[in-house]
C-alpha cells in the first residue's frame, strides 16, 4: 500500500491538465480520473486509470455518484485512519489518494444562460465539493488542487523533493475558499430565485477583478472585486482601455458618477470627486452634455461618467480639462488618437453603462464586526411630482426639477441643487445643516442662479429658504414631502412653483 502514490483527477476546466499530469507521471504518480478527463488525458498519451476501471462501478447518472465510492473518498480520507482501519483497507485493496486535483461543474454560468431552476439546479456539483473538502481536510496525507493556475506551483514543489506543510496549508485554503464560494453562489442564486431580500445568513461571495494601486491613502492596499451573478452596467466589470494604474479613490469616484449618470436616458454626463457631485450636463448629444458641465464647474481632478460613446469631438474637449478618469459606453478610434498623448486619463469602458440595478444586487457598507445591507434607492419620485402653489412649474422648469433631483438624489445629505434642464450650477451637500447647504449653492450659482430651479432632498423647511431663493432668482423649487402652509403661502407670494416627491434619497 505504501509503495503507489496516487492522483485522483477530475476537473470540468481542463486547461494545462495534460501537461501537468504528464509531469505527475514523472515524478511517480499513478493517476485515476473521471470519464471525460480519462479520455482528454489518454488523448495526450498519458497513462491513466479511468475512476470506473478503479472502483469495478461504472458511472451511473452522469458520474453523479462516483465521488462517494470507498476505493475513492476512503483513499482520500486514508491519513487520518488508525492503523487498524488502514489494515481493512490492504484488505479490499483500497490505497491512499495523495493528490485530489477537481475543479467543479461551472454552475455561475447555468445562472448566466437563464437555465430553468430545475435544470440549473441539477448541475450543481456536489461530489466534486466533497471530494475538495475532504483532501484539504487532511492536508497531511492528501493535497488538494483546485486552481489550473496552481498546477506550476506543485509541480515546483514536487521538483523540489516534497511538498512542505506551508504549501499544504495554502492549497487547504484555496479548496476551502473556492468550495465556500462555490455554495455561497448557489444560495445567492436561491435567495434571487426566491426573492428573498434579507436572509436569516448572508452568504456573499465576490471574485476579484483587479488590485488597484493603493487604497484611500498611499499606506494602504487595496483591490475590486465583482459579484459573479452581475454582469450588465457595473464599474467592476468595466474594462481599462488607457490610463495608469488604478487607485481605490478613483474607483469610488467612478461608481458614484456611474450610479448618477444611469438617471438619465438622454445623453448626460455626471462629474463626480471625493465621492462628491461636481458637475452634471445634458444635451441633444454627449458633446453637448459634455460642454454643458464644464460649464457648470471646474472638473478639474474629477472622474466623469458619459451614458454614450466618446468621439473625437468629445475626447478634443475634454482631453485638457483636468479630468483623472472617463467612464463610457466606448472611444471610437479617432477619440483614442485623440487622446493617445493624454497618458494620464484614465480610460474606462462599460457597454452596458446604462443598465438598471438588478434585484439581486446589495449596496453595503461595512462597519466594525459586521456589514449594513440595504436595497437601492431605485426610484425617483414615488410617481409623478404633485405641485402644490398656485402657479404651475413650465415644461422647462419641469426638465430642470428633473435633473436637479436626480442630481440631489446622488448627491450626499442636506443635498441642495440649483441648475436648469442643461444642467447644475451650485451644489450645496454633505452639511449638517440644511441652511448652510442651501447657502452655499446659491453661493456657487451666483448670478446663474438666476432663472434657475432648485432641488432639496428633503423637506423645504422654513420661510427663510424661500426669501434667499427669491432673492437669488430661482423660479421653481421640488422637494421631498408637503412643507407647511406657511412656507406654500411664502412661495406663492414670490410667485415660485413647488413640486413635490413622494420620496426622500437621503445619502450619507
Amino acid at each position: 500500500m505504501e509503495g503507489k502514490k496516487r492522483a485522483y483527477i477530475s476537473v470540468y476546466d481542463k486547461t494545462g491538465i495534460v501537461e501537468f499530469c504528464r509531469y505527475l507521471t514523472e515524478y511517480g504518480y499513478e493517476l485515476v480520473a473521471t470519464e471525460g478527463t480519462a479520455k482528454a488525458l489518454a488523448e495526450g498519451g498519458i497513462p491513466v486509470l479511468s475512476a470506473h476501471g478503479l472502483t469495478g462501478y461504472p458511472e451511473p447518472l452522469g458520474g453523479k455518484v462516483r465521488a462517494v465510492h470507498p476505493a475513492i473518498y476512503t483513499g482520500i480520507i486514508a491519513g487520518g485512519l488508525t492503523p487498524a482501519q488502514l489494515g481493512e483497507l490492504d484488505e479490499e485493496d483500497i490505497y491512499p489518494i495523495h493528490l485530489v486535483v477537481v475543479n467543479l461543474y461551472p454552475f455561475k454560468e447555468d445562472m448566466e444562460a437563464g437555465l430553468s431552476f430545475e435544470e440549473a439546479a441539477s448541475h450543481i456539483d456536489a461530489g466534486g465539493v466533497a471530494l475538495l473538502d475532504a483532501a484539504a481536510k487532511n492536508l497531511h496525507s492528501a493535497v488538494t488542487v483546485c486552481d489550473p493556475d496552481d498546477y506550476a506551483r506543485v509541480l515546483c514543489d514536487l521538483a523540489a523533493g516534497e511538498i512542505p506543510e506551508d504549501e499544504r496549508k495554502y492549497f487547504m485554503y484555496k479548496a476551502f475558499s473556492y468550495t465556500a464560494a462555490y455554495d455561497a453562489l448557489v444560495a445567492q442564486y436561491l435567495s434571487r430565485e426566491l426573492s428573498i431580500p434579507f436572509p436569516k445568513t448572508f452568504t456573499y461571495t465576490c471574485e476579484k477583478a483587479q488590485e488597484v494601486r493603493y487604497g484611500e491613502n498611499p499606506q494602504q492596499r487595496a483591490a475590486v472585486y465583482r459579484e459573479p451573478l452581475l454582469k450588465e452596467g457595473s464599474l467592476a466589470r468595466a474594462r481599462q482601455i488607457a490610463g495608469p494604474e488604478l487607485t481605490y479613490n478613483c474607483v469610488g469616484d467612478a461608481n458614484a458618477a456611474l450610479e448618477l449618470v444611469k438617471e438619465f436616458g438622454g445623453p448626460a454626463v455626471a462629474c463626480c470627486k471625493h465621492r462628491t457631485v461636481a458637475a452634471v450636463g445634458a444635451g441633444e448629444s454627449v458633446y453637448e452634455a459634455f460642454v454643458h458641465a464644464a460649464e457648470a464647474a471646474d472638473l478639474k481632478g474629477t472622474i466623469a461618467a458619459v451614458n454614450g460613446v466618446v468621439d473625437a469631438r468629445v475626447a478634443t474637449f475634454f482631453r485638457d480639462l483636468g479630468l483623472e478618469a472617463v467612464l463610457a459606453v466606448g472611444f471610437t478610434p479617432e477619440a483614442m488618437e485623440a487622446l493617445a498623448y493624454r497618458r494620464d486619463i484614465v480610460l474606462l469602458e462599460s457597454p452596458n453603462i446604462r443598465s438598471k440595478v438588478q434585484f439581486s444586487a446589495y449596496d453595503m457598507t461595512k462597519i466594525y464586526g459586521g456589514l449594513l445591507v440595504q436595497t437601492y434607492d431605485t426610484s425617483l419620485s414615488g410617481g409623478a411630482f404633485g405641485c402644490v402653489t398656485q402657479r404651475k412649474p413650465t415644461e422647462e422648469e419641469l426638465s430642470a426639477l428633473d435633473l436637479c433631483y436626480k442630481t440631489a438624489k446622488h448627491a450626499l445629505s442636506s443635498a441642495v441643487v440649483i441648475g436648469t434642464s442643461r444642467s447644475t450650477v451650485g451644489i450645496g451637500t454633505g452639511q449638517v445643516n440644511r441652511t448652510l447647504a442651501l447657502s452655499f449653492a446659491l453661493a456657487l450659482a451666483g448670478e446663474r442662479a438666476k432663472g434657475a430651479v432648485l432641488a432639496s432632498e428633503a423637506e423645504f423647511g422654513c420661510t427663510e429658504y424661500v426669501r434667499l431663493c427669491a432673492e437669488a432668482g430661482i423660479t421653481a423649487v421640488v422637494c421631498a414631502g408637503r412643507p407647511s402652509d406657511d412656507v406654500i403661502a411664502a412661495l406663492d407670494r414670490e410667485g415660485m412653483a413647488l413640486v413635490v416627491s413622494g420620496f426622500r434619497h437621503f445619502k450619507n
